[in-house]
């Protein structure tokens, strides 16, 4: 009889085609990252595959040697990109790259790394096996959103984590009339609304007292922000979901998204959120587990051991 499998421990991925050009990106406002960058590229180009670097890394870090690419041309040329820093700056890079087929590896050089989730001391072990094609995909959804002012668009983003409409911090509580698939669902009274996708549901969602959704799930999340009705609680709603926010009464409001880019709005504006036909794919080392990562960036407890069994 054989042994059970550990349902922890992901069976082993079969090989791929090993990736040839690999762009590298950098949160390059860290100080000292220049080092950790071109030990990086020094391990992909002995392991055989082609270093490119982002313009802006390349720029703002000094480093040289490598072809530069704009986001663009890493779209159209690079097999993969690894992204050295935090969840931040792996954003920003996939809302560039969404839809592009290129593939994303984020190496943790921040602070709580979900989707950067490969220590940087582990690099130079696990990006080898990841480059020769052993690795695990994962396909994330985005949103897509437009403002909308007397029926002209304004504005118009994507989000990979949430789309979050509050008030500035000097404003009294924004009044927000929620509708979703045409149908009014409420008036609220808050500190601002988020509409998250599920890999933003560990980001400010979280913060805010919103649940977690697997990231392979294609809901939306709507979480009010410190509301003034406790019953305003957080919901689940469909993947093909349709949310119009509206600003009934507001001093000062904005709309921003991923906390990246952002826009003023004024009473009357209405902002129209869904789930955006564009993914972007995140690779993870072979054995990767979402529940290990979320043991260990949310600082559950481990395994039970001798002497702290459950």
């Amino acid at each position: 009889m054989s042994a059970p499998q550990n349902p922890a421990i992901a069976p082993a991925a079969a090989p791929r085609a090993a990736f040839q050009t690999v762009a590298l990106v950098g949160r390059y406002s860290t100080a000292g990252i220049e080092g950790p960058l071109e030990e990086l590229a020094a391990c992909i180009s002995r392991n055989g595959q082609d270093v490119v670097f982002e313009r802006e890394t390349a720029q703002a870090t000094g480093l040289s040697g490598y072809p530069v690419f704009s986001a663009d041309e890493i779209g159209r040329e690079a097999d993969v990109a690894v992204v050295l820093g935090g969840d931040g700056t792996l954003l920003g890079l996939a809302r560039q790259l969404a839809g592009l087929d290129v593939p994303l590896i984020g190496v943790n050089h921040g602070r709580l790394g979900f989707m950067t989730d490969i220590p940087l001391e582990d690099v130079t072990r696990a990006l080898p096996e990841m480059l020769a094609g052993r690795y695990e995909a994962e396909t994330r959804m985005l949103l897509e959103s437009r403002v909308i002012r007397d029926d002209g668009v304004i504005f118009s983003a994507l989000a990979f984590n949430d789309v979050v409409v509050n008030r500035s911090g000097i404003s009294g509580m924004v009044e927000l009339a929620v509708s979703v698939d045409g149908y009014f669902m409420y008036n609220q009274r808050s500190d601002g609304l988020i509409v998250s996708t599920p890999t933003g549901s560990t980001a400010y969602a979280l913060a805010a007292g919103g649940p977690i959704l697997h990231p392979t799930l294609s809901g939306l999340v709507l979480v009010p922000i410190a509301p003034h009705a406790l019953s305003n609680r957080p919901i689940v709603l469909p993947h093909d979901a349709e949310v119009t926010i509206e600003v009934a009464t507001a001093r000062d409001a904005s709309a921003n998204f991923d906390m990246q880019s952002l826009t003023s709005l004024l009473q009357g504006d209405r902002i129209v959120v869904r789930r955006s036909s564009k993914t972007v794919t995140l690779l993870h080392p072979v054995g990767y587990n979402y529940y290990a990562t979320l043991r260990k960036k949310l600082h559950w407890h481990e395994y039970p051991t001798e002497d702290n069994r459950l």
